[in-house]
């Protein structure tokens, strides 16, 4: 085998693969075993909770429809929502990897090309040691952005819009349309719709300084009064 080019190739080709399971697989395995594996529940953070708590002013009946409504007791009422976080970012994470969510978008910034000043602080492995990055989604390309930084950069009433029709806030966006996660409109979330944006919400959430939250403003076109309504 080794009196021929091919077969000095073959051996070398072994080799180099051998070495980069090594170094790519087995070395980061060792280095990540001891470090403890989060649960849903320890990912629950203010952010989300924040952002989880917009969802209910923003669409009321939806969210009453899909969670109830919390205890009056304040206390009764932050473990309540804790635990419809919980739920939500299981039933989410499911929803994004079946509907292929990863297949365009990647959750990984990389260290390379200045995608920390697009996208956010470049990933670390502490990130991925959880319950909801198992298995990791990294994703396979980018035809939509990096997702790993999403939470907070955009308010809850527009991920709404845009998981409905993609076209109507980004034009010519290649994004399919998402109409079974709402119950006809976009302002209707279901269950899906709900845990879907929550999901997405959380991602990057437990940054300190990325992304930047919005304070929730209540919007104005619930005031308006139609000309056909004040007729009636």
């Amino acid at each position: 085998m080794f009196e021929s080019k091919s077969g000095v190739f073959f051996i070398a080709g072994l080799a180099f693969f051998g070495f980069a399971f090594l170094s790519n697989a087995l070395v980061p395995a060792m280095m990540y075993r001891d470090l403890p594996e989060k649960k849903v529940e320890e990912l629950v953070n203010p952010n989300l909770r924040y952002q989880f708590e917009d969802l209910a002013q923003r669409f009321p009946e939806s969210f009453k429809k899909v969670y109830g409504e919390p205890p009056t007791d304040s206390a009764e009422a932050s473990k309540w929502y804790d635990a419809k976080i919980t739920d939500a970012l299981r039933l989410g994470r499911k929803v994004y990897v079946g509907e292929a969510c990863w297949h365009c978008h990647s959750q990984f910034v990389r260290p390379v090309s200045n995608e920390d000043l697009r996208w956010g602080p470049v990933s670390t492995s502490e990130e991925y040691q959880n319950e909801l990055q198992r298995p990791v989604m990294f994703g396979t390309r980018r035809v939509g952005p990096d997702l790993s930084r999403e939470g907070g950069r955009r308010s809850n009433d527009w991920h709404a819009v845009h998981f409905f029709k993609p076209t109507d806030l980004s034009e010519g966006s290649p994004m399919p349309q998402y109409p079974w996660f709402f119950d006809g409109s976009a302002d209707k979330p279901n269950e899906r719709g709900l845990a879907l944006i929550t999901y997405v919400q959380w991602l990057g959430s437990w940054l300190e300084s990325y992304p930047y939250y919005e304070d929730y403003i209540e919007s104005p076109v619930a005031g308006i009064t139609l000309e056909g309504d004040a007729a009636e």
